[in-house]
């Protein structure tokens, strides 16, 4: 395969092309949102964005909304074709590039679920999360990438799981009975899960084409929306909007 984003472009490009908005000024504008404007006040406190490690960036345009989790973030306006056409060479760009790409095929009806869920929703999609691996995988292993909490505390109740992490205050430590391992363990998790499920945050810090493997693999959350429609990636999302 080419290199992810460069893919990606090619085929957003095309789209862009073929429904008039490369060829017109579209205005994105991109935000970072506030914890309580992304997801709500869900009861637990245990959430990225609730301790300011990770934000999300909403990009509009003509009232369609997508977003990305990025750890770099500010605001950020031009058109579809400036970013499509921008080097992608730090979370920043990519994070602009992943929320406009999401609101670009909102607007165009392509995609949906590129906006995040909230309040209990977050612990309602772990399990529906579940049951969708338990009917379609069945109860291997499961390799999780990123500490979602919800959905680490229900897999861990009904599979194996591993579970690998960037955040420096989880690596090592227990949630959920389970140790937060780091991303120097990732080839090891590969090789041991029959299924790896994988935060579609990948896409913004550049860790994804490692998790591009020949066995199963989920993405999660609401950043990958677009993109797993351009490449045809298994995604899920129940509760997003």
């Amino acid at each position: 395969m080419k290199n992810v984003y460069t893919e990606l472009t090619g085929r957003a490009a095309d789209i862009f092309t073929r429904h008039g908005l490369m060829g017109e000024t579209v205005q994105v504008t991109a935000r970072v949102l506030s914890t309580e404007e992304a997801i709500g006040n869900p009861e637990a406190d245990d959430f990225p964005l609730q301790k300011g490690r990770e934000r999300l960036m909403e990009a509009t345009i003509d009232g369609a909304a997508g977003q990305a989790f990025t750890d770099r973030f500010g605001n950020y306006e031009g058109t579809l074709e400036g970013i499509l056409n921008t080097p992608m060479v730090n979370n920043y760009r990519r994070a602009v590039f992943v929320a406009s790409l999401n609101a670009a095929l909102r607007r165009l009806a392509l995609t949906t679920g590129t906006v995040h869920c909230r309040d209990q929703e977050p612990a309602d999609c772990a399990r529906a999360l579940a049951d969708h691996i338990d009917h379609r995988y069945g109860r291997g292993n499961i390799g999780i990438v990123g500490f979602q909490p919800r959905m680490v505390e229900t897999l861990a109740g009904r599979f194996p799981v591993r579970v690998l992490d960037m955040d420096v205050d989880n690596i090592g430590e227990d949630r959920f009975d389970v140790m937060i391992e780091s991303p120097k363990a990732c080839r090891e998790v590969i090789k041991w899960a029959d299924l790896l499920l994988v935060t579609g945050t990948t896409l913004v810090n550049g860790t994804l084409p490692e998790f591009l493997v020949e066995k199963p693999v989920v993405f999660y959350g609401t950043t990958i929306a677009g993109a797993a429609y351009l490449m045809g990636w298994n995604r899920f999302c129940d509760r997003s909007r």
